[in-house]
Parts: C-alpha cells; structure tokens; sequence
C-alpha cells in the first residue's frame, strides 16, 4: 500500500453516469465480476443460516450447509426464476421454492419436483442451483458470480493488519438500516472517496477533523483514509460532548482514540473504522440516477453505557454528514446532463477519484 500523491487522471465523462447503455454493461463488466459484502461472518456460523445480497441487478443466496460448508448460488430457482429468499434467516435442511415448491438441499442440489412425473425427461442432477463464490475476510463474507475471480486477497494487501486491531469477528450488530440517494451509484462513490469538499459542503466534520492532515492512500483493490480529530473543542455541543467522551474499544489503544478511518473496496463497499464503532456501507444502483444503500454498525459485545452513549452521538453526526452528501450527489448529477460540460482538472485530495475513474475505464474498456 503506497501513498500515490502524483497519480492524476481526469474524471470520468459525463457519458458514464448518465448513459444507459453503460450502465447496463456495469452488470457483466463490474458487478459480476466483482467482490460484494454480503454481511458479518456470525450471520452465518450455524448451519442452515442463509444471507442474500444484491449483486447489482442480480442476487446472491449464501447458506451454511449441514456438513459445515458455507456456499453461495445466485438466489434464482432454476425453474422459473423465483427469487428463493430475501434478507437473512434459517432455512433448515433443504430449502423450498416459494413459487413452485421445487425444493434443493443445502449443498444446491436439486431433490424434489411436485408432480415430476408431468415433466418429461427431467433430470434433477442438471439442475441445482447456480453456485457462486464465497470467501470471508476480516470478520466479514464477499461473494462473487464470477466463479473465475481472483481471490479477494489478491487486491487487498495490507488491509487485513490495518483491520486487525478492531477485531471485527467478534464483534456484534448493532444498528442496520437502508437509504436511498438520486445519483448514480458512480457519483456516490466519487463523493466519498474525496474529502476536497469537506470544508465547503460539511461544516460540522471541519469542527471535528484535522483537516490538514487527512490522509489517502491508493492500493490495487482499495482506497485508505485516515484524519484525526481536532484537539480544539468544537463550538457545536453534540461534536464537542463526543469528543470528550469518546474512547478507544477494547483492543485499540491510546492513539486509536482520536482517529477516524476510512476504507472503500472496489467497487461498491465501505468499511469505516471509529474510535467506538465499525459501520459498512454498500452502495447498490437501482437505476441510473438513483442507489439503495445498505448500511450496518458493529461494535464489541455488551458496551458500556458510556460507549453507547458515545455511539449514539457518532450516529448523529454522521446522519448530518449523510444529508448534506445526498443533496451534494443529486447536484452533480444534476449538472452531467450540461450541453458540453467535461470535467475539470483533479487536484492532489482527489487522488482516490482517479483511483477509482482508474479502474472504472478499466473495467468497462473505456478509452478516455
């Protein structure tokens, strides 16, 4: 993992966020392709557990086999293209088409058909269902359609130790939620992998951060951000009451105290890392000017009262943040559909922009 401060390209053309034919080659060209976080590993440590995850327009259907095996098949019945489940639950010992009734073991395969005398020629051995892989890492699950993919690993040198202090696997949820923003998911991206706006449009995180020393670092998978909290009490009585009763969760130590940390996977997944909590955040497009945001908190079993109240307050600051952001990406993507509008230069603390215009050209075979 390098700092790259020299590494600059421009944004992405506009045609990229507004064009539709684009985005439906992102379906094959990124998110088939790509590792998506399907949850904490503990959602999934008993047997017959199973998780869905949206995986652009398509779904993922992960399950604890009974042999202890955990598995993932896109979430279609192979017979008429039923979703099989949603959310996250228990399926026992064989899982049952809500449409039809065709049922499949926990392994995917194929055991029961009602009145399967009246199909000719069926052969239940063809038609499990269509795996998917799965891998955990760090305490929490990806999947990925592409059975060919390349471990997750590969791309993500460094960031297990970086993630290691906070000891995520034994860690609890404790707050999920989803939301919605009117941009497209590309737009939403750029926003947070920059903090050049942060002085401008976020008055409260300039109360909070060392602006100054906001940091970003550029890996092959994934972008790093790292700011400290301002020593100066802010003038706001929710900013300054967190930062004088923010501490460290067992496990960080003293210099942990005052940091937040920021960690974005290509291509649509968020791992933030505070004093008092870890919070994910997967960024889902459900239309070319519009996303379905899937969030959740984590944090160390049984907290104190002070480190709940702690993360009450962190809540709080951050729903403000958010709301300014969704007015911010509704504005840009406002202003992609401008008569010949190209994008402007992109300065030093827009390197994880161009990081990820990068590996979108990449992805797509883009020329410019």
């Amino acid at each position: 993992m390098t700092t790259v401060e020299h590494r600059r390209t421009t944004a992405l053309p506009p045609e990229v966020y507004v064009d539709q034919e684009i985005a439906g080659r992102e379906q094959q060209a990124i998110f088939a392709r790509s590792w998506q976080l399907v949850g904490h590993s503990a959602d999934l440590r008993e047997a017959g557990r199973f998780a869905t995850v949206q995986v652009g327009a398509e779904s993922a259907l992960l399950i604890r086999g009974e042999d202890g095996e955990l598995r993932a098949f896109r979430n279609v019945c192979r017979h008429r293209a039923s979703r099989l489940r949603e959310g996250r639950g228990e399926c026992g010992k064989a899982l049952r088409c809500p449409y039809h009734g065709w049922t499949y073991r926990t392994d995917g395969s194929l055991i029961g058909v009602p009145e399967g005398r009246g199909f000719a020629g069926l052969d239940k051995s063809t038609l499990g269902l269509m795996p998917a892989r799965v891998e955990q890492f760090a305490g929490f699950v990806f999947v990925n359609l592409d059975l060919d993919a390349s471990p997750l690993a590969d791309g993500l040198d460094g960031l297990e130790e970086r993630l290691a202090p906070y000891d995520i696997p034994a860690m609890e949820r404790f707050s999920e939620s989803t939301s919605s923003q009117p941009a497209n998911w590309k737009i939403v991206a750029d926003n947070y992998l920059e903090g050049y706006h942060v002085p401008i449009a976020h008055p409260g995180l300039m109360r909070l951060l060392d602006y100054q020393r906001y940091t970003v670092e550029l890996g092959e998978g994934y972008v790093f951000f790292e700011v400290p909290l301002r020593d100066k009490p802010s003038g706001n009585r929710l900013e300054r009451a967190y930062q004088r009763m923010v501490r460290p969760m067992p496990g960080l130590g003293p210099a942990d105290r005052g940091v937040w940390r920021f960690v974005f996977l290509w291509p649509n997944t968020t791992i933030d890392l505070y004093p008092d909590q870890v919070s994910t955040w997967q960024i889902n497009p459900t239309a070319i000017d519009a996303t379905h945001d899937v969030w959740a908190c984590y944090r160390t079993e049984r907290p104190s009262a002070a480190l709940r109240a702690v993360q009450r307050l962190n809540h709080r600051l951050n729903i403000a943040v958010a709301d300014e952001d969704a007015d911010l990406v509704a504005r840009v993507q406002a202003g992609m559909a401008t008569t010949g509008w190209q994008p402007g230069p992109l300065g030093e603390r827009e390197a994880g922009v161009a990081w990820f215009a990068e590996h979108v050209r990449a992805a797509l075979e883009l020329t410019r």
